[in-house]
């Protein structure tokens, strides 16, 4: 005999639980009608009830609080048994003035054989209750004739002003001066003897204004009897010939003791005016796990009468449960990579790669690059690339297997960040024809959404490289600072890893990072390529001219690239050489090398601390003479903590550069402090203490480039090109096994 899994009996008996609450909406949405002004209901049943008759009887409830196992189940049955002619509710029919909660008192009050009338108290006040009270049941103060009797009902909740009401009070009362008269008020006028469990201030009658004009008008208008609630205890005091009388044990939290306790109050009015009342107990023990689970039937009770907005949000929760519940049980994992797929039938064949990037050359940047050696080292294996990116005002004329998209809108001082117009329905005409076997996203937005639409669409796989960290990039996005940063940056990236069928990164870092937001697809650390051998045929002729051009003698000669953005973190740098100008004596420049809308600024800068002799602004240098650029340099200088890679830290070093770097998620992976170069915190002392021993130890500078050079050797383009392959043939075969 098999054993039933305990998991999978909970996951049949929470779908079971949604049905049924589907079913019991419906029922209360289709089949229950509406409810409005239900108080004129019951003043015409009283009336028509007292129609032949002075005499009749009445109950006074107070606090039922929405109360099922104690009001509606134990105290409404010995009510309907009682001979009774209407009940009256002394205040707090309700727990909140929520709609759920006048809902479920409409649905207990439904069980009574007997009129009834509400007063409108404190509870029924509360989350904006006075409108729903006013909808549902009517006016918050009013008056009813029953028998030879009048019936006030006051508002001692504030929303209606209390001058206003003793005027009415006495001018009805003043009309009719041999009735007898019953006042209903929600506060209790006056304190009682005994305290009353978890009695406070604001339980009373206020302001004192009003409680002492409406004592006045008791006694001179004789009124007999005032029923309140609002405190969970029964208490009885005589001012005058008024009767005060306190009740709060309908349903609400009591005590069980001789002072709270669960009663309700039996009035009698005989037909010669004679009037009577007793107090009936209702000896109702409960256990305390029974009262919490009441709250919490009730609550859930609650939520069928709001409306569909909690409803669904209900229905949601539970859905959301059965589906955790059936992916725990029934979704099989395995937490190893499958090695029994079979890249072979990819890796054997020309392959047809789309890509998709937000940049693109002529833009100098590291993702564009990137791209451009991709594309040139999957051409020389045979594979034919598409690339779908922003168009550019000098973009080359004649261009094989590029499809340029006009830009809707273009951000930045030098608008180096384009939107493409990704409506165009030319590029899906252009990429159906092209019949990629999969598709290549190099951005999380725009672009690189367009392309995993297509990959849907078409029915092919989807890889994403990791390239930018996006939280770096929070002054270019309309939203603040902090919460792009800190919380869509990061959810951005994760909803569309994972909407992926692979994820590259170059750096285990990275991959870590990728792991702690949450993304589940597979990821492959893959650094990108560089050049190698280009970095190393550079001739010496065209280093010496350049050196001339620039007016460098005998100087150290730092180096450094980025684009002149705040995320690259220039002015770091600048402080810092500032601070090693006047540590050492040794003479040195530092070349700046890049473009961007913050030239002005750091220009300005730099002139301010006057360091025009030591660092300099390039420029944008073309990229088939970078090489001779690296190789003018001695060391290599960068503080930017916004690369996953680092991948121009990776060409300095192919041209021998010893490299320092404030350590950042690209850098740790690439940078081996001690070894190649050095790795620091953003902390510009230890930063320019490296910088420091790298300008003053020319025996320390040479041993670090050695390493350098040997290091970048295994990151040449044409092996990244060919795990990049490997890659995307793993990619095809996992999408083909499903």
């Amino acid at each position: 005999m098999t054993r039933r899994h305990p998991l999978k009996l909970l996951f049949y008996f929470t779908l079971a639980i949604v049905v049924m609450l589907v079913g019991y909406k419906g029922y209360l949405n289709y089949f229950e009608p509406d409810f409005k002004a239900l108080h004129t209901e019951q003043v015409a049943h009283i009336s028509d009830m007292l129609a032949d008759t002075e005499g009749f009887s009445f109950a006074v409830v107070g606090n039922i609080n929405n109360s099922i196992g104690v009001f509606e189940e134990r105290m409404i049955p010995v009510l309907n048994q009682a001979d009774l002619d209407f009940l009256v509710s002394a205040g707090n029919a309700v727990s909140g003035g929520g709609e759920d909660k006048y809902r479920a008192i409409q649905g207990t009050l439904s069980n009574l054989d007997i009129p009834y009338l509400l007063t409108f108290g404190q509870n029924e006040y509360e989350n904006f209750g006075s409108y729903r009270f006013y909808d549902h049941f009517g006016p918050h103060f009013f008056s009813v004739k029953a028998g030879n009797a009048r019936l006030i009902f006051l508002d001692s909740t504030g929303k209606t002003p209390w001058q206003w009401q003793i005027r009415w009070l006495n001018d009805l009362l003043n009309q009719e001066p041999n009735s007898l008269r019953f006042l209903f008020i929600g506060h209790p006028p006056l304190e009682p003897d005994q305290e009353a469990p978890f009695e406070q201030d604001e339980d009373f009658l206020a302001p004192p204004e009003f409680r002492q004009a409406l004592l006045e008008s008791i006694a001179r208008h004789d009124v007999d009897m005032v029923f309140s609630a609002n405190l969970s205890l029964y208490a009885e005091q005589v001012q005058g010939d008024t009767r005060f009388i306190t009740t709060g044990g309908a349903g609400g939290l009591v005590l069980n003791d001789d002072t709270s306790f669960y009663h309700y109050i039996r009035v009698n009015v005989s037909e010669e005016g004679q009037i009577s009342h007793s107090l009936e107990r209702l000896e109702v023990g409960q256990h305390p796990v029974l009262s919490t689970l009441e709250s919490l039937w009730f609550f859930i009770y609650s939520l069928f009468y709001v409306g569909y907005v909690n409803f669904i949000l209900l229905v949601a929760v539970f859905v959301l449960i059965s589906i955790k519940l059936y992916t725990a049980i029934f979704v099989a994992k395995d937490y190893y990579p499958d090695y029994d797929l079979d890249p072979e039938p990819w890796l054997s064949r020309p392959l047809r790669v789309a890509m998709f990037t937000n940049n693109y050359l002529p833009f100098i940047g590291g993702v564009p690059i990137s791209i451009e050696r991709l594309r040139k080292g999957l051409e020389s294996l045979g594979d034919a690339v598409l690339i779908v990116c922003p168009r550019y005002r000098d973009q080359p004329r004649e261009e094989t297997n590029v499809v340029r998209v006009p830009s809707l809108l273009a951000m930045g001082e030098d608008r180096e960040f384009r939107l493409a117009n990704i409506f165009l329905a030319r590029i899906r005409r252009q990429l159906r024809a092209f019949k990629p076997e999969i598709i290549h996203l190099h951005h999380p937005i725009w672009l690189g959404s367009l392309g995993l639409f297509m990959a849907r669409r078409l029915k092919v796989p989807a890889v994403y490289t990791y390239h930018t960290r996006l939280e770096h990039y929070a002054h270019f996005v309309p939203l603040p600072g902090n919460l792009f940063r800190n919380l869509i940056s990061h959810e951005l990236v994760k909803r569309f890893a994972n909407k992926c069928d692979g994820v590259i990164v170059p750096t285990y870092s990275t991959e870590e990072y990728l792991r702690m937001i949450g993304v589940k697809s597979p990821v492959f650390v893959q650094p990108t390529g560089i050049e190698y051998k280009r970095f190393q045929e550079v001739n010496d002729e065209d280093v010496r001219k350049l050196r001339e051009s620039l007016g460098i003698v005998d100087e150290t000669v730092f180096v450094s690239v980025s684009r002149l953005s705040n995320e690259k973190n220039i002015d770091f740098m600048i402080s810092a050489i500032d601070e090693l100008r006047r540590r050492s004596d040794r003479p040195f420049r530092f070349l700046m090398i890049g473009e961007g809308h913050q030239h002005e600024r750091l220009q300005q800068r730099i002139d301010e601390l006057g360091l025009q002799k030591h660092f300099t602004l390039v420029g944008s240098i073309p990229p088939a003479d970078m090489a001779t650029w690296y190789h003018l340099g001695d060391a290599f200088l960068f503080a930017s903590k916004s690369e996953t890679q680092g991948m121009v830290i990776l060409e300095a070093m192919a041209a021998g550069l010893p490299v320092v770097a404030v350590r950042s998620s690209g850098i740790d992976d690439v940078v081996r402090h001690g070894f190649n170069g050095f790795k620091t915190p953003e902390k510009q002392d230890q930063w320019c203490e490296h910088v420091q021993q790298l300008l003053e130890d020319d025996a320390l500078r040479k041993e670090l480039a050695d390493h350098a050079l040997e290091f970048a050797a295994d990151y040449s383009v044409e092996q990244f090109a060919l795990d990049m392959r490997g890659i995307y043939a793993l990619t095809l075969a996992r999408s083909s096994s499903r």
